[in-house]
């Protein structure tokens, strides 16, 4: 990908990182959603939107609960959709590696997320005394100022992400010998793990919750072999 290519799909995921917590928070940063938006703003909606429910099963595990650490996974999944759109990127060979960059990047996009923390902590313990008056134009401003941090946070970790995912992606590519059918099997049997056990996680408690995941699989199952 080309400079041009890098800074406009950087956006996409300064916007999604951006609704990740500071605004809107209307889900678009969740790996379905963000990574299909890439692939589509590429032209691979189909390649982003197999890599995005793969990775949702990743992100169920994670809730975005308060100051907590957890993955940041709207920056992170315009990165994935950018690698699963490259010409090279065909196969479950890829979709693998995409998938592990990913979420490697998620977790350092949380990361990224805790120092912004304390840079807003720092800029607002400067203006301690205004807020304390209940100056509505330091609030104001300090909300901007995170807001507008979130944004080009979001802008940086994706461009980087995207500038060192790419030659690796194309490097482990032609070097992939792993079987499709093991590969794909691999990675499904992986996703379908960290969702069963996040999704007990949540709902264990509710009554009768392991009747319905069973039913659900159950039902799933069926669906699978009626399309095939």
């Amino acid at each position: 990908m080309n400079p041009i290519e890098i800074g406009a799909v950087a956006v996409v995921g300064a916007v999604l990182g951006l609704d990740v917590v500071s605004f809107p928070q209307a889900m678009i940063s969740r790996p379905l959603v963000g990574a299909t938006l890439t692939g589509a703003f590429l032209g691979a909606p189909e390649a982003g939107l197999l890599l995005g429910a793969t990775l949702e099963c990743f992100a169920l595990e994670s809730l975005p609960v308060g100051a907590s650490r957890y993955p940041e996974w709207g920056s992170s999944s315009a990165v994935g959709g950018a690698l699963v759109s490259l010409p090279a990127a065909r196969g479950a060979g890829a979709l693998l590696l995409a998938v592990v960059v990913t979420l490697s990047w998620a977790w350092v996009g949380g990361w990224s997320m805790v120092q912004l923390r304390r840079l807003n902590a720092r800029w607002a313990r400067e203006r301690h005394e205004a807020v304390a008056r209940g100056s509505r134009r330091t609030v104001i401003g300090l909300q901007l100022y995170g807001m507008t941090a979130d944004l080009a946070r979001g802008w940086l970790m994706t461009a980087i992400g995207i500038s060192l995912g790419v030659p690796l992606l194309q490097f482990a590519i032609a070097r992939w010998e792993t079987p499709e059918t093991l590969t794909r099997g691999v990675l499904m049997a992986l996703a379908g793990v960290v969702a069963a056990a996040a999704t007990h996680k949540v709902f264990h408690v509710v009554p009768g919750a392991r009747w319905y995941m069973l039913g659900g699989l159950a039902l799933g199952l069926l669906l699978l072999g009626v399309a095939r």
